[in-house]
């Protein structure tokens, strides 16, 4: 029995030193082959020729070469996605005679022209808003004087477009034109032609417009379009004067019902305004206004165009030259009247045409 246990034990101690690892690792051979590094010096070499832009002067910071802004320091500001334009021209002609032959009137003429515009974009809204007011007058030597110029404009287009990318919008447009004062067919000066509101334009409507990512370019075109003429002046509105219902009389001339001061009208409408540089000091501005009326007179356009060229002599200074073309199919001219008062023909349509040519001062602001 004892030399069978020290048997087994004698096989356990030799199987474990068998078995076992030795925890120091053999040291390995080292490479006989040995690697350095070598460096190869250039020897410096003298700059032969030195161009004209290099400073080679020491970079020392001197307080005595500093200079003050010339501009007042700008702080940040918090972009706006308002556009706004305000500007102010007025623009002046005068002749004067001292012993000409050729004989003349002196004469001068001034006209006023004030435009206010307020656009906001931002996203997938445009709104655009524009007042625009122009006045003149004309004053000749043994005449009164005369108007030259009168109208009242403004413009509100909101839109509203699917994504970013697409210069298309839908919209909602508003226009309403006017003037200030009376308008006499000189030399008549005591029965107006037009007044305050006598005629007065409102355009409202939905359609589609085309905005450039610039906004110089804008084109509004709206199948639905109501279109309201007001007279309030009531005895141009008794004589039907654009377009309203006139005063119904009876035979001795007198007015059994008042005429109309407002016209209704539904049809479809398109504009466009269209700003650019033609040269560097020419600006040009183009508005046109398509108008046809579904329920009386459908494919009767009435047209509203006006085209502008602005030439910049400096900040300051500046030349207009102007063409405003009107056909409205409610505008009648040469009115004709028997003796006892009752017209014989109201008269026909035509083309209306106004140039302007003038220089004078502008003021931004």
């Amino acid at each position: 029995m004892f030399r069978t246990l020290t048997l087994f034990c004698i096989l356990i101690m030799v199987h474990t030193i068998t078995m076992a690892q030795d925890s120091i690792p053999t040291p390995s051979q080292t490479d006989s082959i040995q690697i350095d590094t070598i460096v190869i010096r250039m020897p410096l070499v003298k700059i032969q020729q030195i161009p004209r832009s290099v400073n080679l002067t020491y970079p020392a910071v001197s307080f005595r070469r500093t200079k003050i802004l010339d501009k007042k320091f700008k702080r940040f500001r918090v972009p706006s996605f308002w556009e706004k334009v305000n500007k102010i021209t007025v623009n002046l002609n005068e002749v004067a005679f001292v012993n000409w032959n050729a004989g003349g009137n002196n004469s001068v003429s001034a006209i006023g022209d004030a435009r206010f515009v307020r656009n906001y974009k931002f996203s997938y809204v445009q709104w655009d808003n524009e007042l625009q007011i122009r006045y003149g007058i004309n004053a000749q030597e043994g005449r009164k004087l005369r108007k030259s110029d009168d109208a009242i404009r403004f413009s509100s287009t909101f839109g509203y477009r699917r994504d970013t990318i697409t210069n298309w919008y839908y919209s909602v447009k508003v226009n309403f034109n006017t003037q200030f004062s009376n308008g006499f067919k000189y030399p008549d000066r005591e029965t107006p032609i037009s007044s305050f509101m006598s005629p007065g334009y409102t355009f409202l409507g939905v359609g589609t417009s085309y905005i450039s990512i610039n906004q110089k370019f804008n084109l509004y075109i709206s199948p639905v379009t109501q279109k309201a003429t007001f007279v309030l002046d009531q005895n141009l509105a008794n004589r039907g004067a654009f377009g309203v219902q006139k005063a119904i009389l009876d035979a001795d001339g007198n007015v059994v019902q008042e005429g109309k001061n407002v016209l209704l009208e539904f049809g479809f409408l398109v504009t466009n305004n269209w700003e650019t540089q033609v040269t560097k000091n020419i600006g040009m501005r183009h508005r046109l206004s398509l108008y046809s009326d579904y329920l009386t007179s459908f494919g009767n356009i009435d047209i509203d165009w006006e085209l502008n060229f602005n030439l910049v002599v400096n900040k300051y200074i500046n030349a207009n030259i102007g063409t405003h073309i009107i056909y409205d199919d409610d505008i009648l001219f040469d009115e004709v009247k028997a003796v006892d008062g009752t017209i014989t023909d109201p008269g026909k349509t035509r083309i209306q045409f106004k140039q302007l040519l003038g220089v004078g001062l502008a003021y931004n602001f």
